[in-house]
Formats: C-alpha cells, structure tokens, sequence
C-alpha cells in the first residue's frame, strides 16, 4: 500500500463500524451481491492474474478459486436471515416469569490475512464469512501473489463498501505493522511458525484467533474395490494445483499386496489427465517459487524436470515402496510428490496417522463399516472425508477448520458467519414480580427451604 500505509487504519473502520453502518441485513446483503459481481465482471482478469502468479491452469481457477466464492456467496445469502433471527432459550422454572434469547452479533473490525497457493478463494472465502457476520475487514493478501493482490485490491475499492473495507499489500513488514493495531478478531492462513506470530501479536490486544495451518493429510486405501477411480480421485486431489494444497493427500497408506496396482493406475489416471508428459502439460499448474522447488529437489533428488520455457519443474511423481519414515510425523511435502506406504492392518495404518500430527483431512477408501468407524474412532482431523478427497472442505454447509497442530476455528457458510460473531444473551424479566425469598437475611429454614427449592427446579 506504500506511503498510504503509514498511520493506523483500523480507526477509520472502527469509526464506521461504531456508527452502525454494517448491522443492517440490507447492507450485508449488498455487499456480497456486490463481491458476487466482482468474480463475474472480472472474472478472466482475475484468472490471468492467478495464472500469472501462482501457474494455476484457468479451469482450476474457476473450480477452487471463482466458482467455489460464488457458491460460498450464494449459501451466505439464502441463509443470512436465518442466521440473524434471535434463537430462543429454555428457562428453568425457577427463574419465570421470563424469556430469553441470543443473537449473533458482530465482533467489529477483523483482519484476514491470505495464502499463496489459492489467492483468491483464501482472502475471499473469509471475507464472505465476515460481511455477513456484520463486520469491517482489512484484508492483507500474499505478497506472492503480487497481480492477484493488486486485482483485489482494486475490485475491493470499486465494488465494495470504503468505509468499511480496506485492502493492505505488502509483505511481512506490513502485515507485522497491521498485527499491532487492535483488531476484534484475526484470521490467518499459512504456516505454523507464521500462526505463532499471529498468536503472540493477536494477544497484545488480546483479540480472538482463526488459524489455518495445514498439516500432513493421510489417505487410507483399505480394499481393491475399483481400484481404478480410486486411483483417478487420488491422483487428482493430490496433484491439482501442482500438489499446493493444504488439504491435498500428504501420502498413501495403501494394503499391503494393492501397492503395485495402486500406482500403476495411479500412473494411468495422471496420463489420462495431462498426456505422455504431464509435467509439461498445459493443464498442469506449477511449483511456486524457487525456495519450495530447490527445498523439494533436494527432499526427492533426481525428480526434476526441464520445463518447456526453459528452467526446472516438477512433474506428478508417485514414490511406490516409500518406507514408514513418510508417514506420520514430519514436514507436510507440499508438491507433486506422493509417497505410497504399506500396511498390514487398519490398526498399523492408524499408528502411523497418529505417531504424527493432527492433520487437517483424513481420507479413507473401504467399503467396510467397521473400518470406517475405527478410522473415525481411533483419529483426530480437522475433517474426514471417505471414499473421496477434498470435497468435505466444498460444501458450504460443512464447518472447515484444523485441529490441534493443524489449527483452530472454522469457516464456510454458518460456521463462518458463526467464526466472525459473538453471541449475546439477552434476558428480560417483569419488574413487578418480585419474591422476597431472593433476598437476605438467609435464616436456617429459609436457607434450607431455598436449597430443596433450587435442587427440584434448576
């Protein structure tokens, strides 16, 4: 934002906020009508500026990018009257005549800081949650994503409110500059030491935290049951968006004696998508940046590619008889890379899930009831999905969060307009209803009388 960025801008926001400006439904609603607009107006300019940044093929774009806030939007707006209606509460007997009541309310001026990986979807997606929960926002995209940040930043100022909205670019400078005004409420997505910082600023104020961190995700493969599309949704879950999603199969743990026909048909389903070469297909999107390329050629040496404008790449590579030190615990892959590990039983699959971390996604191919459940049982995520991958995290009516070291918080549809609120309690009672046996002085008949009375009514 440059020189722009040099005094607070949280007060303007909080000034509007204060006034009431955001409170009505009516203004909540155009305001994501209008964000609405803004992925279809500039819908091309803003999947060329993710193409650009970032190497995302534009019918990913569309899919997890554009069409993904369309829908988040639309569910926002069949339901936002609902989620507004004060939701009655039960009275004990003992505290009637009364009624009660809670509504959620907004928490005030939030910030949302945003991912590379899908620059769009994980600025915006909160963003809806936000505005209908009646909140300012200042958002703070990636700085690795420079023309997605730009794009935004100027359909925020065109399309949006200004008074209640603001759009900060930048990079760690400006986001450490922006976590020392006090906001009512942090959402970051990004790495676990970065969520750390945003803990320690965010508890200066204090001011309450989302974080979405990531982790390891495992996929079970439990039976050779069409072994076929199982491969094909593996392969595409795993390496949409060139293997750069938080949610995406980390590795495989696959039963022993399937290992061979998994990746072959793994290999198969990767052909049928991208052709003979699929690191050079058009189709297939890219390794961000020359950090995460040098840092995953020297985890998995020697598979680099030559990229058709010249330079490296990293084409979709399966890593058939990988040992158990790819399971579990370590550093999320975070590329094209999928490592198949074996197993003896469910119960070995399931010790090596948890020698990890809690990941964000757990996914499971069985067809049997019992397994599903142990998995369910004897696990700990973020979200499961069974028999398929990554669509838990797409339907807006599903909460998506981590758990334990893979975050906390959740977003999408009510959970997020849930995330960005407070819930408020309201109680009223009439003033000439007014019992003595409340009050002091407490004798002994009077103090026992109100125990037995207070044990049969709570």
């Amino acid at each position: 934002m440059g020189e722009a960025f040099q005094q607070p801008v949280v007060p303007a926001l909080r000034a509007a906020f204060d006034s009431g400006l955001t409170r009505p439904r009516v203004w909540r609603v155009r305001q994501l009508e209008a964000l609405g607009r803004f992925l279809l107006e500039r819908e091309e300019e803003l999947a060329a500026a993710v193409q650009a940044d970032v190497g995302k093929p534009p019918a990913e774009v569309f899919f997890t990018e554009t069409a993904f806030l369309q829908s988040e939007i639309r569910y926002a707006l069949q339901h936002l009257g609902g989620w507004m209606r004060p939701k009655r509460a039960a009275l004990p007997l003992l505290y009637q005549p009364a009624t009660a009541s809670y509504a959620y309310e907004p928490l005030g001026v939030v910030l949302i800081i945003g991912a590379w990986n899908y620059p769009l979807q994980l600025v915006l997606a909160p963003l809806v949650s936000a505005i209908a929960a009646g909140n300012c926002a200042v958002l703070k995209p990636s700085e690795q994503a420079p023309r997605t940040s730009a794009c935004i930043a100027e359909g925020i100022r065109h399309y949006l409110d200004g008074q209640a909205f603001l759009v900060v670019e930048g990079g760690p400078l400006e986001a450490r500059q922006l976590l020392r005004e006090r906001f009512e409420h942090v959402f970051f997505t990004g790495s676990r030491a970065a969520g750390r910082e945003v803990m320690r600023a965010a508890a200066m104020h204090p001011a309450s935290v989302t974080l979405e961190l990531g982790g390891r995700c495992p996929c079970i493969v439990d039976s050779g049951m069409q072994l076929k599309t199982v491969a094909r949704r593996i392969a595409w879950a795993k390496f949409l968006n060139a293997g750069q999603t938080c949610i995406a199969p980390d590795y495989v743990l696959v039963r022993r004696g399937l290992e061979r026909m998994l990746a072959d048909a793994l290999r198969e389903a990767l052909v049928s998508f991208y052709g003979p070469s699929p690191g050079r297909s058009p189709g297939y999107a890219r390794v961000v940046g020359d950090d995460r390329l040098l840092r995953l050629e020297e985890r998995f040496p020697g598979i680099a590619d030559e990229s058709p404008g010249g330079g490296r790449s990293l084409p979709p590579t399966i890593l058939e008889g990988a040992g158990p030190e790819y399971a579990g615990a370590g550093d999320e892959i975070f590329g094209p890379v999928l490592p198949l590990v074996s197993y003896g039983e469910i119960g070995e699959a399931i010790g090596m899930i948890r020698d990890g971390e809690e990941p964000l996604a757990i996914y499971l191919f069985s067809t049997d009831r019992g397994v599903q459940q142990r998995v369910l049982r004897e696990t700990r995520s973020g979200g499961v999905c069974i028999n398929d991958l990554l669509f838990q995290a797409a339907v807006p009516s599903l909460p998506f969060g981590g758990v334990g070291r893979s975050g906390f918080g959740a977003y999408h549809g009510r959970a997020g307009f849930e995330e960005f609120s407070t819930r408020r309690s309201v109680m009223k009672r009439p003033i000439v209803a007014d019992m003595s046996l409340r009050y002091p002085p407490y004798g002994n008949r009077k103090f026992r009388f109100l125990r037995w009375l207070l044990g049969c009514f709570q």
